[in-house]
């Protein structure tokens, strides 16, 4: 199922005709620096450049037979190759190609993904300029707190995607290892020159120690990066979710022509895209949790990590870059309605600047816990009766009056002065 969500040029990375081809460089690689050792005659190598070839057919038919897949791949070879592929695979051990492949996959696999990173930044970079000034409610336990903007919001996020794409170029750099070190990782049949030469020809740098595999942890990291990432989308989606509730409806995600949104209900708006969002990041953290689980394994090796990675690597990649191409649609093409934004910002008479007027009763000497009771005292009458507000119902109170004018208490309900530090803000961010 996970396909019908895989982009072409990331499910292209896991397809079994790359995966075979990155075998093959890996095998024509390290016969290349046996060769130059002089381990191997330079017209056998030829003879393995020129016919190495494969078929994915063929080399499914083979392994129902082996029930090995890397000794499938190897027998199809030598069929191309004839009497030189003696020295394919010579000294290595499955996993010699099986663990760098994956390494240059998930790394293939996470530069797609910063790129798309990079792209949702910038359009969220712009979104948090555009709105800079947009005054709207901030929101605390859902109820409505004190006033910010929409730009802040998305000044946020984008603070956010700064640190996953630096998280995420490290755990690129964690996971672009190879290894060529044989059955237990000793080198014993096999020089760490090998190793050395076929890691530096595909981008890698050689694990300075391995077993018969690359260690899990690199793994781990690298998935729990990818959900991290999804954490951040499902944050940014849940906030469009919240906002797109006909009752606040200050924002709204794409809904293009001809789409409906309910099969009974033909005036049903539903933000389908944020909810998918929310929902795959679920499974990028329980991919996670299962790459943490396969750090543990028997001695030198066991492969009870091998079946859950062929599914939670692959899966985790194109899940991200998925949601990331669909974040990215509604980033840019949110509707954002200003007249609600105001009127929500306005719904509740004035209550959101009561710790304006608590601090400004402390400043003229009252003491905090009185001055709480007066401006609580005040916001709960507010809060029961929708014809006051809270300005005038400050103004009337007799001890408020013995402190505060209504020309001073009135500075207090100004939006501008409230917001002053948002150029600070913006500077740290941006600058």
């Amino acid at each position: 199922m996970i396909e019908r969500y895989a982009l072409p040029e990331i499910q292209a990375i896991w397809d079994d005709q790359n995966k075979y081809n990155i075998w093959k460089e890996i095998e024509i690689l390290a016969c290349e620096a046996r060769m130059q050792m002089g381990q191997v005659p330079a017209d056998d190598l030829q003879i393995i450049k020129d016919k190495a070839e494969f078929s994915v057919e063929r080399i499914n038919e083979i392994e129902q037979t082996t029930n090995h897949d890397v000794i499938a791949f190897l027998t199809n070879l030598a069929e191309h190759i004839g009497p030189a592929s003696r020295h394919v695979h010579y000294g290595m051990t499955s996993s010699d190609i099986l663990d760098t492949t994956l390494s240059y996959q998930m790394k293939q696999a996470g530069e797609l993904i910063q790129s798309k990173l990079e792209i949702l930044s910038d359009a969220v970079k712009d979104k948090a300029i555009q709105y800079k000034s947009c005054y709207c409610i901030g929101r605390t336990h859902g109820i409505h707190a004190e006033p910010t903007t929409i730009g802040l919001k998305f000044l946020l996020w984008f603070e956010e995607i700064k640190r996953d794409i630096s998280r995420l170029q490290e755990a690129i750099k964690t996971i672009s290892v190879g290894q060529i070190s044989g059955a237990v990782g000793t080198f014993d049949h096999l020089s760490p020159k090998v190793e050395e030469y076929v890691c530096e020809k595909m981008g890698l740098a050689p694990a300075p120690v391995s077993t018969q595999i690359i260690q899990r942890d690199r793994h781990a990291h690298y998935l729990n990066t990818l959900a991290i990432i999804g954490g951040t989308l499902e944050k940014m989606a849940t906030e469009f979710r919240h906002l797109q509730k006909t009752e606040v409806l200050e924002m709204e995600e794409p809904f293009k022509k001809g789409q409906k949104g309910s099969s009974a209900m033909p005036h049903k708006k539903n933000p389908i895209i944020c909810e998918r969002i929310a929902g795959m990041s679920r499974i990028l953290r329980g991919n996670a949790l299962a790459g943490m689980e396969n750090m543990n394994l028997w001695h030198e090796r066991d492969i009870t990590h091998s079946s859950v990675e062929r599914v939670i690597v692959p899966d985790s990649t194109m899940l991200l870059y998925y949601m990331l191409e669909q974040m990215i649609k509604v980033v840019n093409g949110l509707s954002i309605y200003e007249k609600n934004i105001a009127r929500n910002l306005n719904l509740t008479r004035g209550l959101i600047f009561s710790q304006k007027v608590l601090l400004l009763l402390t400043e003229k000497g009252i003491t905090r816990e009185e001055a709480y009771s007066i401006v609580q005292s005040s916001a709960m009458y507010v809060w029961e009766n929708k014809d006051s507000d809270m300005l005038n119902v400050l103004s009337a109170d007799p001890r408020v009056q013995q402190y505060i004018t209504r020309d001073d208490l009135q500075k207090v309900f100004d939006l501008a002065s409230t917001l002053k530090n948002i150029d600070y803000i913006y500077q740290r961010c941006l600058n």
